[in-house]
């Protein structure tokens, strides 16, 4: 690895990723492994944003939601892991500074804005199962655009505060980041001075779009399995627990895998498994939420079917 490298001011200037450090052959391998699942998750997705465009019975609020939830899985796995797969196979593993700050930012930001359009489809779905008859009087084309817009907008916006706040804080070396993306705790970790107030406000925003967004979902599906007990036809029961259960499952990959990461005590030991839970929600996560999502939905297999045949 190149030595440390210094601006004019004694200020780092670039940052090192240790990401995975074993054997030459043990990197070749993760990069093959990652590659392939980077583009399996690329085609799930651009898949299920063709179909649902192809089709017009799935010009839905609820595919609406599902489409920009695919596209975020695209921004999402692009934002740190073409990085990630470069490094595996570089000498220098090296980002600049301001490379750092934009990979942290656009990341993170993504982070809280999936967990925004979890909130929205749960948001959904507590208006199809429980307000059956209101639910195209409520759930309209015009909410649905702004629901979308409020989901993105505020990943973006959530993550303004702690950036600018990173941006303040000085570096002077060392500069080897023990991770293969710029993380906060590891890059806070490298600073000159100690900066507690910028960790603890840090922190406090983090956790709170966390529990804000993970609060919700379990309210409305409370709601929701509580309407379910009480339907009295089984088909209509099971078919409702089917939806429920696959957004479910979405909603535990990531939360469960973010939870301890940034919540669990110890959360700011990057060493060994700690690293591997920030890969899976990472890479493992926008890979699994198509097939658990999407897959398993009649429609949208058609919607698919119909798709790769006039291809």
């Amino acid at each position: 690895m190149r030595a440390l490298e210094t601006n004019s001011s004694g200020s780092v200037s670039e940052f090192l990723l240790l990401g995975f450090p074993c054997s030459w052959e043990i990197q070749i391998l993760l990069f093959v492994i990652f590659s392939l699942i980077y583009l399996l998750t690329l085609t799930e997705n651009t898949s299920i944003i063709c179909a649902v465009w192809s089709s017009r019975k799935l010009h839905t609020p609820m595919y609406v939601l599902l489409v920009n939830f695919s596209f975020l899985a695209v921004c999402y796995v692009s934002s740190d892991v073409p990085k990630m797969l470069a490094n595996l196979i570089s000498q220098t593993k090296s980002i600049s500074y301001a490379g750092c700050l934009l990979q942290f930012y656009f990341f993170f930001s993504m982070c809280a804005a999936e967990g925004l359009f979890l909130s929205a489809l749960s948001f959904d779905r507590f208006l199809a199962i429980c307000r059956p008859l209101h639910y195209s009087i409520i759930m309209t084309n015009r909410l649905c655009t702004w629901l979308v817009i409020f989901c993105w907008l505020g990943g973006f916006l959530w993550l303004l505060t702690p950036v600018t706040l990173i941006s303040q804080v000085p570096f002077c070396g060392p500069n080897t980041i023990d991770h293969f993306l710029c993380d906060l705790a590891p890059l806070l970790a490298l600073s000159c001075a100690p900066v507690p107030g910028i960790t603890l406000a840090c922190g406090v925003i983090s956790s709170l779009i966390i529990f804000l967004t993970f609060l919700y979902i379990l309210g409305t599906y409370f709601c929701v399995l509580s309407t379910v007990l009480n339907v009295p036809s089984v088909l209509g029961r099971r078919k409702a627990f089917s939806t429920c259960a696959s957004h479910l499952a979405v909603v535990s990959l990531f939360y469960g895998s973010v939870m301890v990461m940034y919540v669990s005590p110890g959360s700011g030991d990057y060493h060994g498994m700690q690293k591997f839970v920030t890969l899976f929600y990472a890479l493992a996560t926008p890979f699994f939420n198509p097939i658990i999502y999407n897959f398993r939905n009649k429609d949208m297999k058609e919607a698919l079917k119909k798709f790769l045949y006039v291809l």
